[in-house]
């Protein structure tokens, strides 16, 4: 006993979508582990330039449009400036 050959073709098809689909996902999902990675890295750079930055500078904070600084109080530095998290020495 078969089914019908055109309702064969219909599940074969099926198939073929779904198992095209989960590879591109595959794909997508290493696509984004390898950008997570690299984000890190990136987060990382950040981190170490702020670091040599405050040891030039002191805790201030940087107008990131002309490169201006204003000192952060100490304060600032134990509540946060206006009790929002925001990356210390950046405005």
């Amino acid at each position: 006993m078969k089914i019908k050959q055109d309702q064969l073709k219909k599940i074969q098809d099926q198939q073929a979508s779904v198992s095209k689909i989960l590879n591109e996902v595959g794909y997508l999902e290493a696509n984004k582990h390898g950008l997570l990675h690299e984000l890190a890295g990136v987060n990382e750079s950040i981190e170490q330039f702020k670091q040599k930055l405050e040891k030039e500078y002191g805790a201030v904070n940087i107008n990131l449009e002309d490169g201006t600084y204003t000192e952060i109080k100490k304060e600032e530095l134990k509540a946060g400036s206006d009790g929002d998290e925001k990356i210390k020495g950046v405005v």
